[in-house]
């Protein structure tokens, strides 16, 4: 925390700033709008999600993959989704700050397209540890 002035606070305004953004968005804003209609909840989630992420407390005890892969998402809402969350982060965060969520944000992303690509090609198939 002290290295990237990242803390719980910081982060329940990135979540805010970054979500209210993606709510805007024309690409992501109607996948969202067309299965959040109680945002309070989801926020929370997400706010649990990043402390766990980048500051490792645990707060979070989902299932981020089953939660996507039935969605109409494809590389082109990933990237937009990156693009988004860069933006936000680097206007929310120190330069440290930004960084370390950033890289952290890149590699998810990566992560849940590989997994979402996956599954939807083959719903019933075991994923593949690679």
């Amino acid at each position: 925390m002290a290295e990237t002035g990242l803390d719980e606070a910081l982060l329940r305004t990135l979540v805010h700033s970054f979500y209210a953004r993606v709510r805007d968005d024309d690409i992501l804003g109607p996948i969202f709008s067309a299965r959040i209609t109680d945002w309070e909840p989801h926020l929370e989630r997400m706010v649990a999600f990043w402390s766990s992420v980048a500051l490792m407390t645990g707060h979070y005890h989902g299932r981020p993959v089953p939660a996507h892969t039935p969605l109409p998402i494809e590389a082109e809402h990933f990237d937009r989704w990156l693009q988004l969350f860069r933006e936000t982060a680097q206007e929310a965060c120190t330069p440290e700050g930004a960084l370390h969520v950033i890289e952290r944000a890149e590699r998810i992303a990566r992560s849940l397209h590989i997994a979402v690509k996956e599954a939807q090609a083959d719903p019933d198939a075991i994923p593949a540890l690679r």
